[in-house]
């Protein structure tokens, strides 16, 4: 896995445990710290979120190996 996936992975998760909170709490944990969705952080961090989103939608459509041979480190020369 490339670190661009790793860091798309990590803001996905961020964006799932987001949801997670609107869903069960009604309280949106990005708009709390970064001064309401509307403010520019925020609507950046949302973006953020959906790009990775996007990035992460590869995974879904590589096989098993794939998946396996792009975690393995690279070895150079």
């Amino acid at each position: 896995m490339s670190g661009l996936q790793r860091i798309a992975l990590l803001l996905t998760i961020i964006g799932a445990i987001n949801w997670g909170l609107i869903g069960l709490f009604q309280f949106d944990l990005v708009a709390a710290i970064f001064g309401g969705q509307s403010s520019l952080i925020s609507r950046i961090v949302y973006s953020l979120v959906g790009i990775a989103g996007l990035i992460n939608l590869g995974l879904l459509f590589m096989s098993n190996g794939e998946v396996e041979r792009s975690a393995e480190p690279r070895t150079t020369r």
